[in-house]
């Protein structure tokens, strides 16, 4: 199953095809060892209110959302080795390619909408 995930508030598609990494293995790995992710990928990691990039080879933007799906905090082209804040009302990230925040606009304060497909 995926999920296709829109900011609603903006009017943009964050990602038409994400993965879901739900339980511990899945949360541990996220996208270590994956190929970069193409336009419309992404990865959302639940429970989840911070990140490493440790292992990894390339840049993404992480997006931290809110039980109600609201945006909390954005962490913009996170590079490898490096690790995002620590967001305490994030309950979900969004991991997505490096530069999706800025095309899309996404703030702190926006409305996402989860489409299972």
């Amino acid at each position: 199953m995926y999920l296709h995930i829109i900011n609603e508030t903006r009017h943009q598609a964050l990602a038409q095809t994400v993965r879901k990494a739900a339980s511990l293995l899945a949360r541990l790995r996220g996208l270590l060892f994956s190929p970069p992710l193409t336009v419309d990928q992404g990865m959302l990691i639940v429970p989840c209110n911070a990140i490493h990039c440790i292992g990894m080879t390339y840049a993404i933007d992480a997006i931290f959302i809110d039980k109600k799906l609201v945006v909390v905090g954005l962490a913009e082209n996170l590079k490898p080795w490096r690790m995002s804040a620590l967001y305490p009302r994030a309950h979900s990230c969004l991991e997505l390619p490096a530069g999706v925040i800025n095309k899309t606009g996404t703030q702190i304060g926006d409305q996402l909408i989860f489409q299972e497909v």
